[in-house]
Formats: structure tokens, sequence, C-alpha cells
């Protein structure tokens, strides 16, 4: 016989259970992630305590050490051990420790597509103590040249397949900056080369202390990001920010044994943060393409044994997009982390690619906020709590769309939302929760701070994007601020696309903003024009201005010419009512023009183009 209170206790417990189904569905999957958290966050900080920097540097080493034939990366087919890419940066790291042009804290700038040498030259400089800018290789001419001033390297390293994007740039660059080629022989003029130095350098590790951090928080990267304004700025990555995001994979669940498969650019902090550093902070295998590429992405993963990929929006609707094949559930992926896609899209995937977990996850390169969605529920960027913001304290507040700002009421302070309704994400920064800032750009870094929000001295980081928190507290990312857009995965800058249209002699102004086009992440870009007086719109010189000096993705695919620009109370172009306009031919009266990526101009947007668009026949 059963005690008889056994009998009472069951019940309890079960009824406890169903309690807690009921009225806490995510407690244990929330009680999951924290720990997690605070493990990763104690073990840093007990290295600390111990006298004891931990980079992810020091951890790849350390690898090369422990398992150095196990594959790190897997590149056309090539094999590279651990041991491998260990000793090619060491070379890459003994070339210019005997060219002594570095020391340890300068900045060198790197203008690279995905290939291997792209991580020996990464590693290698971070050997020798230098911090890394990744430049964006969509980037042309006048915004290339900013963005390599305003990091101020001492050197430039530029791959062997963007030699045209430096030949359009060397004549403008300044003297001071030295530039380095992946190749073995030049034709430019005072440009090294560098290919030759690896080959005949020594493999030998250079000394430790040259690598060596002081502190987490000092400056390793530096990431382009778009902002909210204007031209590419450098934002600044320190260790700390470099270890937080290589635990993004160990975070959603993969292991030593899993193989990531990246298709994203190593410039954006997605491929070079999550994707190499978490593979390093794992020791996993890594399989790095060139290009995305849709027909074979599913092939690759086949091949390679793929277990974990990194998405973007944009790239899981391409894969939807794709003509349906036999077998296409017949993989070992099971997790895919990224953010940006919608819900139509997650589930279109899920149901067509079979039980893959995906892993939304919401971070700005600069910010000093992250959510990750653990629970997996459809739409959501992530999940919070109270003990979550007790360490990464944020708030959504009120937000004044024709003025621009952040709404404050008569004491001046600004005001929380209630769930369920839009407001703007800002992270309250401290000594745990630093915001670095941008590189040589004081008031770019002072703009995305937000002072005395809720007290006197308070310090907020404005992330610039819109967030809905539900009443289970699952955050849902609603849309940009101000003057940015998001298109193919990238922020386009309007301040940036605008400067360039106006440069012709026959623009007065030019109006850039976003408009939404169905079953298409993001917004396609869009041009309102005024036209100088007695002169006509010349299409070909259009197309022409933008493709030479903008990014693929930041050029407009659409043209409205206006005779007058609306402005609003403040005198800023007004864009509201553009973008509700959107481009149909049949509402708007003015005369209205699309990229034709097929013939290479500007053609005039009729509404069979139109319906085209929309119905996905015509390609974007």
């Amino acid at each position: 016989m059963l005690p008889s209170w056994v009998p009472g206790a069951a019940a309890g417990i079960v009824s406890l259970h169903l309690i807690q189904k009921l009225l806490f569905p995510y407690f244990w999957a929330d009680l999951r992630y924290l720990l997690k958290v605070l493990v990763y966050g104690l073990r840093v900080e007990m290295y600390r305590l111990q006298g004891r920097i931990v980079t992810v540097l020091d951890k790849f080493v350390k690898l090369a050490e422990k398992q150095p034939h196990k594959p790190f990366l897997i590149y056309e087919g090539k094999v590279h051990t651990y041991r491998d890419v260990d000793r090619r940066s060491n070379r890459v790291a003994q070339v210019f420790l005997h060219h002594g042009a570095l020391k340890k804290g300068d900045t060198v700038a790197l203008l690279m597509g995905n290939e291997p040498d792209f991580i020996h030259v990464w590693l290698g400089l971070a050997k020798l103590g230098c911090v890394v800018a990744f430049l964006n290789f969509n980037v042309r001419s006048r915004s290339l040249l900013h963005c390599v001033s305003s990091c101020e390297p001492k050197i430039l390293v530029v791959g062997a397949d963007l030699l045209g994007t430096l030949e359009e740039i060397l004549p403008s660059l300044q003297k001071d900056v030295s530039v380095w080629i992946m190749t073995k022989d030049s034709t430019f003029p005072s440009v090294h080369t560098l290919l030759d130095k690896i080959e005949a350098a020594s493999e030998d590790p250079v000394p430790v202390n040259r690598r060596s951090a002081n502190n987490l928080k000092s400056s390793v990267l530096y990431i382009f990001t778009s902002g909210t304004t204007g031209l590419p700025k450098a934002a600044v990555i320190s260790h700390m920010q470099v270890l937080k995001g290589a635990a993004g994979l160990w975070a959603f669940g993969a292991t030593a044994e899993d193989i990531i498969y990246i298709t994203l650019p190593l410039y954006h902090s997605a491929a070079s943060l999550l994707g190499i550093g978490g593979c390093i902070e794992l020791g996993a295998t890594c399989v790095l393409k060139k290009k995305f590429s849709a027909s074979q992405f599913w092939s690759d993963c086949k091949k390679y044994n793929v277990t974990v990929i990194q998405y973007i929006g944009e790239l899981c609707r391409y894969l939807c997009s794709q003509p349906v094949k036999e077998g296409e559930k017949n993989h070992k992926v099971r997790l895919a982390v990224g953010n940006g896609v919608r819900n139509d899209v997650w589930r279109e995937f899920l149901d067509r690619f079979g039980a893959v977990k995906i892993c939304e996850f919401y971070g700005a390169t600069e910010g000093n906020i992250c959510f990750m969605n653990h629970t997996g529920k459809i739409g959501s960027v992530g999940r919070t709590n109270f003990f979550y913001k007790l360490f990464f304290p944020f708030d959504l507040i009120k937000y004044d769309f024709q003025k621009d700002e952040p709404i404050r009421n008569k004491h001046g302070w600004c005001e929380k939302v209630k769930k369920g309704e839009a407001g703007l994400l800002i992270s309250k920064v401290n000594a745990k929760n630093p915001f670095f800032g941008y590189a040589g750009n004081k008031r770019h870094t002072e703009k995305k701070l937000l002072c005395e929000v809720f007290n006197k001295g308070d310090l907020y980081f404005n992330t610039g994007d819109l967030m809905v928190q539900d009443h289970e507290n699952f955050l849902y990312f609603w849309d940009r601020i101000g003057d940015t857009f998001r298109w193919k995965g990238e922020n386009v800058a309007t301040t940036e696309v605008s400067d360039v249209i106006v440069m012709l002699d026959f623009i007065q102004e030019a109006n850039v903003y976003g408009v939404s086009v169905p079953d298409h992440e993001g917004r396609a870009g869009m041009a309102s024009l005024i036209l100088k007086q007695n002169t006509s719109l010349d299409l070909e010189q259009m197309y022409k201005q933008v493709v030479t000096y903008l990014p693929s993705y930041a050029c407009p695919l659409f043209l409205r010419v206006q005779e007058k620009m609306e402005m609003t109370g403040t005198f800023k172009q007004q864009k509201f009512r553009l973008v509700d306009e959107g481009f149909n031919p049949s509402t708007i009266t003015d005369p209205l023009y699309f990229l034709d990526n097929s013939k290479k101009a500007y053609v005039l947007l009729t509404k069979e183009v139109h319906e085209m668009i929309l119905s996905g026949k015509m390609k974007l």
C-alpha cells in the first residue's frame, strides 16, 4: 500500500504542472535561456577575476592546438583545418611584422569578398593587435573613400577580385594609406603585393604580447553601418561585443558537432561575429560560400552535411521562390539563425523544407541590446521578462512620426507605450551595457544617444527601430524610423542616395524613401525628383549615375517626377504621403519610371509593367 499522502502529492504536482502550462507556458524555455546567459556572463567574469582576458582570437589559437586536424573552413570543396588557418594567419602577421609599418592598436582596412584569405588576413592582423575595419565591397567611389578616411587606416588590403573598385578610388586615396593587394604582381604604382609575401613568410607565431588585450572594452573591429542618416559609419566593436556575438549560435543550441553554412557577406556582423565567431566559440566547422545562390543552397547543404544555416529575411524568400523539387526535406539542417523573415515566408519555409528550428534574433551592429527568439514563436524577434530587463534594461517609448522625434510630456520626459502599441526601442547605457559609438565621428555618436529620458542624468541608446511588445512579452519588429529603409538585407541611407542624385546637373532636389512591394522583404528605393528649370530628365545619365556611385541594393528602383516638393512644418522633406502612394501608375498622375535591370535602363512605369512587378514576373 502506498502512503496516504502520495496520491495527494501526485495530484498537487500535476496541478502545478497544469497551472504552469496555462499561466506560464514559457517558464522553462525562459529559465533555460536565462541560465545560458548567466553561465556565459559568469565565465567571462571568472576570467576577469583571475586576471585573464580571453578573446575570441585566444579561443581560436587554443583550438588550433587542441584540434589541429579538424576542418575549420570548407571553401569551394577545399578543407582548411584549424591548424591550416592558424598557420596561414601567422604568415600574414609575419609579413606585416617584418614590414614594420604597423604597431599595436593601428587600424587596417580590409576590402575583400568571401574567401578564406579574408579570415586569414583578419586573424593575422588581430594577432598583431591591430583594429580591422571591414569595408562593404558593394560600396563604391565617394562613399568608399569616406569609409576609408573615417577609420583612418595605416594600410588598406584589397582582394584580387576588387581591383576595379580600387582603381576607381586610388587617385583620390589619402597618400598616407599604404595599399596592399592579394596578388603576386601589380600594375598599380606604389601598391604592394601580399600573396607572394605570404607564401614566402614564416608560419611561426608572432609574440603573444602583440595580441593580448588589456581590457574587453578595447576596440578590435570597425564594422560599417548606414545607421539612420548619411554615409556609412564605422561602428566601434569591442572584444566584449565580439564575445557576445560569438555566443549566439551556442545560445540557440548549436554544438561543436555542427556544420555551419555561411552565405552572407563577411563584412557584415551576422557572418563575421555570429557565423565565424560562433564557429570558433563552438569549435565547429564552417562552410563558406563566395556569395549566396538560391539554386545551389540545398545541394550544398546536402553535399557538406550542413546542420546550421544563417539567413536574412530575403534569403528565406529567395529559397521559397525557387521551383519545387523532389526531396527538399532530405537534408540535415536543424537550425536557421538570422533576422528579418516575414511571418508568411517563415510558415512557407517550415512547410516546404521541414522541421528546421527558426532562431530569429534582433541586434544592431553598434547597439547594446539583443533579443533572441528561443521559443520559435513565428514572427517574433525575441522575448523579454522581468529578469532579462534586470540585465539588459530597455523600453519602448512613444514616437512622433510627423516631427520624427520621441514624444515628451509637459514635464519633458519620454513616455512608455502600452503593450500592443508600436514604440521606439531604446536601451539603457551603463557600465555593463556600454555604447562605443562610431570611429572618427563624435557628432554621429552623440546623435544616437537620448538624454534625460525618464530621469535626470539617464542615458539611452536610440536603436532607430520601432517595436511592439505583446501581452505574452514577445517582441516584434515594426519599422525603421527616420531616413533609412531596408532592402535586400541592407540598410539604405536616403540622404546618401539623394546626395548622389542631386550631383546631376538637371536635378534640383531629390526626396528618397522606401516603398512596400508585395511578397518582398523590406522596402524598395524610390526617388521623387524636382527638375531644374528648362531641363528634362535624362534617364540614361540617371542610370549611369546611380549604378556608378551607389551599391546595387541602394539604387532607386522607382522614380517619380514632381513639380514641387512637399515639406513638413520643420522644413524637412515630407515622405509619409509619398510612401503611402507607392508606385501605382493608376493612382499617381506624375510621370513614373522603373529600373529594369534586364535592359540596364530606367523605363516608363506603365500599368502593364506595374502588374508584372506585382505578379512577380518582373524580377527586382
